[in-house]
């Protein structure tokens, strides 16, 4: 008996241990020039190559998040989509943009990926391939993130942009269609606001706005993998917005993080 209990104190002693050494972890806050940034690694250094380093801030100041996710079918998780070289030479996922034909802004945008030829890449192709796969190797830039922002209403936290004040704003101007992949559809009427009720006493209101998100997600990228379509019907915790479930998909990932709790917790009826 005093073994078995001796036994559940040590499991509990080293459970306490490993959930005290995780909620002690401090990371790196990204500077804003990361913030957003993935890492992509399904089979670069399976194949010797640097993992690619997929720039979300550059992206999505030209194309809506639901072009991506939902018309391309990248994965809301880093890694879960496993892109190969040969999907993107296909015209899949990276390719179908970066396929050295199609245009933004009267230049063509770069290929992606090609199937290495006999005798090998020539220098120039390596060149090309390191502007995606370059985690470590630091290549120059054709788009500089402080440069491209200057003028770009601010925000505190993330990578300092408010990104739905630049939309609204003209700074940015999104594509939400790709020739050959989207789908001609006619637009579905934003619902309307959602008052959410928090559960802590004192803290305000969230007032979710269907506008705001639909102008970036359309209504498919959140229903109803993310949020049942009935009000109320989703449970909604900052536990489970901490731990990447509902809102937690995009905030604190890409869209703005969760210690802005004012971004969000701002409504008060009066």
């Amino acid at each position: 008996m005093k073994k078995i209990i001796a036994a559940a104190v040590i499991l509990l002693l080293a459970s306490a241990a490993t959930v005290l050494a995780e909620v002690g972890t401090v990371k790196r806050i990204p500077k804003p020039d990361e913030y957003g940034n993935v890492d992509i690694d399904n089979y670069s250094q399976y194949s010797g190559m640097a993992p690619v380093v997929f720039e979300h801030w550059l992206h999505r100041s030209i194309y809506t998040c639901r072009v991506c996710h939902v018309d391309l079918g990248f994965a809301l998780k880093a890694d879960a989509t496993e892109i190969r070289a040969a999907d993107n030479e296909k015209g899949y996922y990276c390719g179908a943009c970066h396929n050295g034909k199609m245009e933004y802004k009267g230049e063509k945008i770069f290929a992606a990926c090609s199937t290495m030829p006999r005798g090998g890449f020539e220098p120039a192709d390596i060149k090309r391939c390191e502007r995606c796969h370059s985690k470590g190797r630091y290549p120059d830039r054709e788009f500089d993130f402080y440069t491209f922002t200057k003028g770009f209403p601010k925000a505190r936290f993330g990578n300092g942009i408010n990104w739905m004040k630049a939309e609204e704003e003209g700074k940015i101007k999104l594509i939400d269609f790709i020739p050959g992949i989207s789908i001609e559809r006619p637009k579905l009427g934003a619902q309307q606001d959602v008052v959410i009720t928090p559960t802590i006493k004192g803290m305000p209101k969230v007032l979710f706005s269907h506008d705001k998100h639909t102008v970036w997600n359309g209504c498919e990228l959140c229903h109803p993998e993310l949020f049942t379509v009935k009000n109320g019907a989703s449970h909604i915790s900052m536990v489970d917005i901490f731990q990447g479930k509902f809102c937690g998909a995009c905030h604190g990932k890409v869209s703005f993080p969760l210690i802005d709790c004012q971004r969000c917790h701002e409504f008060r009826r009066r």
